[in-house]
């Protein structure tokens, strides 16, 4: 049994605009949402076996929050190329070459593509996820990685920063 949680990446600042898109940093309430939130799974004992993300630095951003706050170490984490500017087929097959002796793995990216990739994975996830949104979904079929091309899973946790009042 596998489970992914699906995480966007925090906000991003806007006022830079000179700066390509890959390169967009977090502004101060992502830093803020990705520590909270961060902290928010450690305290359910939402803890992955490994993080993957985008090489946006936004994306690797929020990712690196997570990892220093579950007490993981950062080399580990897997940057695919794909997962930026990519397409709900690509995340499928990124996540279906990761290696099986991971059971829990979180992915960070990015709207549109990630909340249509939650909503492709179960039927009981319809939203669109905000920056910093988790859509945690386990996979009771799953025993490989390989076989995710056609999984369909469960719904098992779905947060998000407003939703705590974080930003409020």
């Amino acid at each position: 049994m596998k489970t992914l949680y699906l995480v966007r990446h925090a906000k991003s600042e806007w006022e830079h605009g000179h700066i390509p898109d890959i390169d967009r940093p977090l502004n101060a309430r992502g830093y803020r949402d990705a520590d909270a939130m961060s902290k928010l799974l450690k305290e359910k004992k939402i803890v992955p076996d490994l993080i993957v993300t985008s090489p946006a630095v936004r994306a690797i951003t929020t990712a690196l929050i997570f990892c220093r706050n579950f007490h993981m170490n950062p080399a580990d984490i897997l940057i695919i190329p794909d997962l930026y500017e990519s397409t709900v087929k690509q995340y499928t097959q990124s996540v279906s070459r990761i290696d099986n002796k991971y059971k829990h793995v979180m992915l960070f990216g990015h709207n549109p593509v990630i909340s249509n990739f939650a909503n492709s994975l179960t039927t009981s996830f319809t939203e669109g996820m905000p920056t910093c949104a988790i859509a945690g979904i386990h996979f009771h079929e799953n025993k490989n990685w390989a076989d995710f091309n056609s999984a369909r899973g469960e719904l098992i946790l779905y947060d998000f920063p407003k939703n705590n009042h974080l930003n409020d």
